[in-house]
């Protein structure tokens, strides 16, 4: 689940990390007030879940409350499109009031999980302010991190070397040590997947400030985290994956093909996509439904596949495990009988109870595509889309 800035700020703050001062607002009547109460010089910026946001209009420096107005004005209500969001873009209904910042540096800081290590790594690099990946790039020896040992943690000789090598030196030291340690803290505190300040400024006064912030936690640790989850802002998520969740199916994601898959195992789920793209075709969306031994489940979930506009034809993969076949087979028949699957659907079973899956299919009476194995069934499928 990500935060918005001002609520990953917030969260910071709690551990000691320094922050602008600063107000979120949802009208702008309420950024002129904010803007007073700071001074008349500000800084507006979108809330919403991406990145680059300045590039699309979504953070602008208002000198006075006029200028403050109509930067509000702008900016709330607006579709924000950037690089990340895709052409669709995503909503703004509200935006973040912060004091204006005399800035000498800008570094970069962060806390992700290193996948290949299996730990938490801290990353960062003495040029903030800009994309990570484009620095990464360009300048592979300005990018400094270490790694989040789990059985000893975070050591405070791994927070100086991290300062030492980024510039962050003498009276900064200790602050900034200070600052990369409690990064960690919150990070493993609210079961992050990343944590990041681009940029960690500088501030001409000599003081270490997080001009911004995003923070994002795992969904498997949702039942741990309810303050944090009443922050969960669904508008900035695609509706068909909220729909989802909401249903209880929470291995979701829509993609950009037009074959809906319905599949159980995630490892199957992405071999099934494989398939399909090597067929030719595309998938629309990723679904492990598990081992969900429930028709109403089934139903569920070919619900939201089927309403995706996208779709053309739908692909069920079914290797029974724990999973049941039969029942797999009952809540698709259910499903095309109510009208739900109107796409030409392809379907394969094996596994646990595949001969009574078999017969369900056999006996409904119903237009589906049966296949016998794997690379038959995606090939079917992109057929169908084809025919």
């Amino acid at each position: 689940m990500k935060l918005h800035e001002f609520q990953a700020k917030e969260l910071l703050s709690q551990y000691g990390i320094p922050i602008p001062q600063g107000r979120v607002a949802s009208t702008p009547d309420e950024v002129v007030d904010i803007t007073n109460e700071l001074g008349g010089k500000v800084v507006i910026k979108a809330q919403a879940h991406t990145g680059g946001r300045g590039k699309g209009g979504g953070v602008k420096i208002a000198n006075n409350a006029d200028e403050a107005r109509q930067s509000a004005t702008e900016i709330i209500g607006m579709q924000l499109i950037t690089h990340q969001t895709g052409p669709e873009g995503l909503p703004v209904h509200s935006v973040l009031v912060e004091e204006q910042i005399e800035i000498e540096r800008e570094l970069y800081l962060s806390v992700a999980i290193d996948n290949s290590s299996g730990m938490p790594i801290v990353i960062a690099s003495a040029s903030g302010g800009m994309d990570i990946e484009e620095v990464a790039e360009n300048d592979p020896a300005a990018i400094q991190n270490e790694l989040v040992h789990p059985e000893c943690g975070f050591q405070p000789f791994q927070g100086r070397t991290i300062a030492f090598k980024t510039g962050l030196d003498g009276d900064l030291l200790r602050p900034a040590t200070e600052l990369i340690s409690n990064l960690v803290t919150a990070f493993e505190d609210n079961d992050g997947t990343i944590a990041e300040i681009n940029p960690l400024v500088v501030t001409k006064d000599g003081q270490l400030i997080a001009a911004d912030a995003k923070f994002s936690t795992d969904d498997n640790a949702d039942f741990r985290l309810k303050e944090l989850i009443e922050n969960r802002d669904t508008s900035q998520e695609d509706p068909r994956e909220v729909e989802a969740r909401d249903a209880g199916i929470d291995n979701y994601v829509k993609l950009d093909g037009n074959i809906g898959c319905l599949v159980n195992g995630a490892g199957l789920a992405m071999a099934t996509m494989d398939a399909i793209k090597f067929e030719g075709g595309d998938p629309a969306n990723f679904l492990d439904i598990g081992t969900a031994n429930s028709a109403d489940a089934v139903i569920a979930a070919l619900k939201i596949i089927s309403e995706d506009p996208d779709v053309e034809a739908v692909l069920v993969n079914i290797f029974g495990g724990l999973a049941r076949t039969d029942i797999i087979a009952d809540g698709v028949v259910q499903a095309k009988k109510i009208g739900l699957l109107k796409q030409p659907t392809v379907i394969r079973l094996a596994g646990t109870n595949v001969e009574e899956g078999l017969q369900i299919l056999e006996d409904s009476g119903l237009d589906l595509i049966r296949a016998d194995g794997f690379a038959e069934a995606a090939q079917k499928a992109v057929k169908a889309v084809e025919n």
